[in-house]
């Protein structure tokens, strides 16, 4: 059956030749493939400003140039994510994206009384996968860094909001990775796209 598919490209350099485009892009011409309706977005290509406060993030509005990416990803029935490790977790300007689109009132929201407990999840019934590009091999970020950038953006953020369940791709070591092992990942993308996975 077709799904509504967002890609999401949380790299914030926004030259084409970047390793995550081209696996953006291998996923979603495997769903188009398939039948599947893909929309593809780029955070390095949106002007948005940081949230640096509480009230902020509670009261003010969306800004309008993320209302858009704000309705794709509630119209979204799966959502890939695609960036590349930065630190042991996702770069900047992708958590920034994140604390604007996962807010009070679009994403989630606070417990009617007032007094606490568990809010309401609003982007519930939709699931998600993490597309990673990292300097080291992928099994090393799990077996000694157990994945905690990842994990922590899987558990705090989109299961937080209700999407679930989340699936992980780990690609690495990416520097001096040959041609060969590009294109097998760029295939690995395209198989996945076709399944909607």
């Amino acid at each position: 059956m077709p799904r509504r598919i967002l890609i999401i490209i949380g790299h914030p350099d926004p030259e084409a030749k970047r390793l995550c485009r081209a696996l953006a892009a291998s996923y979603a011409d495997g769903a188009r493939s398939a039948g599947h309706e893909v929309r593809l977005l780029d955070v390095a290509t949106i002007d948005f400003p940081l949230l640096r406060t509480k009230e902020e993030f509670e009261d003010r509005a969306l800004p309008v140039t993320l209302e858009d990416a704000a309705q794709a990803i509630g119209e979204a029935e799966h959502i890939v994510f695609v960036f590349p490790l930065w630190l042991g977790t996702m770069p900047a300007l992708l958590k920034a994206f994140l604390e604007q689109v996962m807010r009070p009132g679009v994403a989630f929201a606070y417990p009617d009384d007032g007094k606490g407990g568990f809010g309401k999840t609003l982007l519930k019934g939709r699931s998600a996968r993490v597309v990673v590009t990292m300097g080291m091999p992928a099994f090393f970020y799990r077996l000694w860094y157990l994945g905690h950038g990842i994990a922590g953006m899987r558990r705090n953020i989109l299961n937080f909001v209700g999407i679930s369940p989340v699936r992980e791709t780990l690609f690495g070591p990416v520097e001096g990775a040959s041609e060969a092992r590009r294109e097998k990942w760029l295939a690995t993308m395209r198989a996945l796209g076709a399944r909607a996975a």
